[in-house]
């Protein structure tokens, strides 16, 4: 049977902690609380008030952040032997119940990551705060670009699965640690070629208070995510790979940035311009957008679209021998 294991970072969530873990059903064999070093010593809140044997309290000496502790707590479970990952938050926002539709994707083959998604249906977002409705829509744009997942939304979600055999090829010590942990994952994965999934969900909103500063974290966020996708399409495009889609790039860019400039550096100098002029200008900023538009829907058509964990699984496991 696979072994499901389920990470909870945890950080002032003890009022809720404990009605999360017990809704955690009995498909999951191993459970994971990182205290990352709470104020209020959720760990050892934990361990006094719970008898549940598949519950194992992980102590982080320093605050690591959200994402910081989760990779703690998947690099663990993936040394245990579990199968599948699944990571959910300790303030009662994701519902455990989900945890089969999570982890049933991967052990399907269908994806190696499979991620919660809020917005498949319209009725699921009237329980959403405005304020993270606009902000999620905006920052799933820009994660579609720079993590080359065009058909997934929400990636701020933190309700996520993941094959523990990828867990071993992602570098760890390079993801973002705080909360653009989600997204710089789906970056790497994408470098991997690893299918992504969305699982459709509800959240649910409370009282609970984010440690998030949005003025803080949205020029960060901006960054990364620039960073990110020129990473992605300099390694894809030009390292590890160059096809037509490099070169349409190359050429809208060179082009486009030719047309522009040529047009501004002749505005005005000439009254009127001379149609030869314009068309110097013109054609080439046309042709560009032509040629980044072509590049644009080859970059969507290649969204990951096979699993890749059964593929490093099976090279792991002994060849028979020939009869």
């Amino acid at each position: 049977m696979p072994r499901l294991a389920v990470v909870i970072p945890s950080y002032r969530v003890r009022a809720r902690i404990l009605s999360v873990l017990e809704r955690i059903g009995p498909e999951v064999e191993l459970i994971y609380v990182v205290d990352d070093a709470c104020p209020e010593e959720s760990g050892r809140f934990v361990e006094e008030n719970t008898r549940d044997p598949r519950i194992r309290v992980i102590r982080n000496s320093a605050n690591q952040g959200v994402g910081g502790a989760t990779m703690v707590g998947m690099t663990h479970a993936a040394a245990d032997g579990a199968d599948v990952v699944i990571k959910i938050d300790g303030d009662g926002q994701m519902d455990p119940a989900l945890i089969p539709s999570f982890a049933g994707v991967i052990l399907s083959g269908e994806a190696d990551y499979a991620k919660g998604n809020r917005f498949f249906e319209p009725e699921g977002l009237a329980a959403m705060p405005l304020g993270r409705l606009i902000g999620n829509a905006g920052l799933s744009f820009l994660s579609k670009i720079s993590t080359g997942y065009w058909h997934s939304f929400d990636p701020t979600n933190g309700y996520v699965a993941i094959h523990a055999s990828l867990i071993r090829l992602l570098p760890l010590d390079k993801i973002s640690k705080r909360y653009f942990f989600e997204s710089d994952l789906l970056f790497r994965l994408n470098i991997l070629t690893a299918r992504v999934v969305d699982v459709p969900m509800h959240a649910r909103y409370a009282d609970e208070v984010s440690s998030m500063r949005p003025l803080r974290e949205i020029p960060r966020f901006a960054f990364s995510h620039m960073r990110n996708f020129a990473k992605r399409i300099f390694y894809n495009y030009f390292i590890r790979n160059f096809s037509l889609a490099s070169l349409e790039l190359a050429l809208g860019v060179l082009l486009l940035l030719f047309g522009v400039v040529y047009g501004f550096a002749n505005w005005g100098t000439v009254a009127p311009a001379t149609a030869g002029t314009v068309m110097v200008a013109a054609l080439p900023i046309i042709i560009g957008f032509q040629l980044l538009l072509a590049f644009i829907n080859y970059d969507i058509q290649s969204v990951p679209r096979i699993a890749l964990h059964p593929r490093l699984t099976a090279s792991r496991q002994p060849m028979r021998a020939l009869t």
